[in-house]
């Protein structure tokens, strides 16, 4: 129940920042003494560039989130926001054929300064992260 709450909230913050960012006038912005820029953009691609076919990219999502539904026991907080970012893109994708970005780090360390993200990506990798130092623990400990 944890797993699927936690994808359900992380789904719809995505998606309610993505109707509020492609409506806004406040695109192209810097944020926070320069470290945030609100940067619009549309990704056709896969993450971070990898030169992945664009008609590999909708099947092979929907394997990973079938995975780690699968797995979600094991961490079910950080399973919850990676399938949660994970569908956000994924269904983005399937409907547009593209993901909007909108989130850019300039004071980041390189190469990590020049790429533009979304809610879902940091959803991603926050419950990557997490069940990454989650390591082999057992769930009831």
């Amino acid at each position: 129940m944890k797993t699927a709450l936690t994808a359900l909230t992380a789904l719809s913050g995505c998606a309610a920042a993505r109707w509020y960012l492609d409506r806004s006038s406040r695109r192209d912005t810097d944020r926070f003494g320069g470290r945030v820029r609100l940067k619009s953009m549309w990704n056709e691609g896969a993450a971070f560039s990898l030169p992945i076919p664009p008609e590999v990219l909708p099947p092979a999502s929907a394997a990973a989130l079938a995975l780690l539904w699968v797995r979600r026991r094991s961490c079910p907080l950080g399973t919850g926001l990676i399938l949660g970012g994970g569908l956000s893109n994924f269904y983005e994708r399937a409907r547009r054929g593209r993901v909007y970005d909108y989130l850019q780090f300039p004071k980041a360390p390189k190469p990590l300064d020049r790429y533009v993200f979304n809610l879902a990506d940091l959803c991603v990798l926050a419950g990557g992260a997490l069940c990454l130092c989650r390591g082999g623990r057992d769930s009831r400990g």
